[in-house]
């Protein structure tokens, strides 16, 4: 039998820390006022972090697009009932990583079909190697090496793990 296990961590909470504080830096020199739209659920924790170190005024949105990580053709109805108005609004999509870039392409279009906006800009803690051009400038802390399925700081596996305070390995061990 063949189990999915945490395995070994790959970013640990100090260089998630660092990831996040470059991030905020780049949309700092580049931002005077944004709406930033956090992708739930994976987003939550990499927003907190990086919302507390952006100096310029922030609105706030969420968007959902449910789909299963590393899945190139998610087609899950996207969630969107923005309650700030986005017309003539810089946008910055914020989610935990690019994995294979299909959701974070179909959120880019999405928003940028439905409303006027002025500029969308996509900022992640990590972008994979195998990613997809997403339609947008990206900020993201760290490019990954390989595209290994992770773990933790909001990547799920299975409904869990999210809450790990540190992105690890999934591995399979067998019985």
């Amino acid at each position: 039998m063949t189990k999915n296990a945490i395995g070994a961590c790959v970013l640990s909470s100090e260089q998630i820390g660092e990831g996040v504080k470059h991030v905020a830096a780049k949309l700092n020199d580049q931002f005077e006022r944004a709406v930033v739209i956090v992708v739930v659920p994976g987003g939550i924790f990499f927003s907190a972090d990086l919302l507390r170190q952006l100096n310029f005024d922030v609105l706030m949105e969420t968007i959902s697009c449910p789909h299963t990580p590393g899945e190139r053709n998610n087609a899950s109805p996207i969630v969107f009932h923005p309650n700030v108005p986005l017309a003539g609004e810089d946008i910055i999509l914020v989610d935990d990583a690019i994995e294979s870039g299909g959701t974070m392409k179909r959120l880019v279009a999405h928003v940028r079909s439905h409303f006027a906006v002025n500029s969308i800009s996509v900022a992640t803690l990590f972008v994979k190697p195998g990613r997809v051009d997403v339609g947008a400038q990206e900020y993201y802390g760290r490019a990954m090496q390989s595209d290994e399925l992770l773990v933790g700081y909001g990547l799920p596996w299975a409904h869990k793990s999210r809450n790990l305070p540190y992105i690890a390995r999934l591995e399979n061990i067998s019985d």
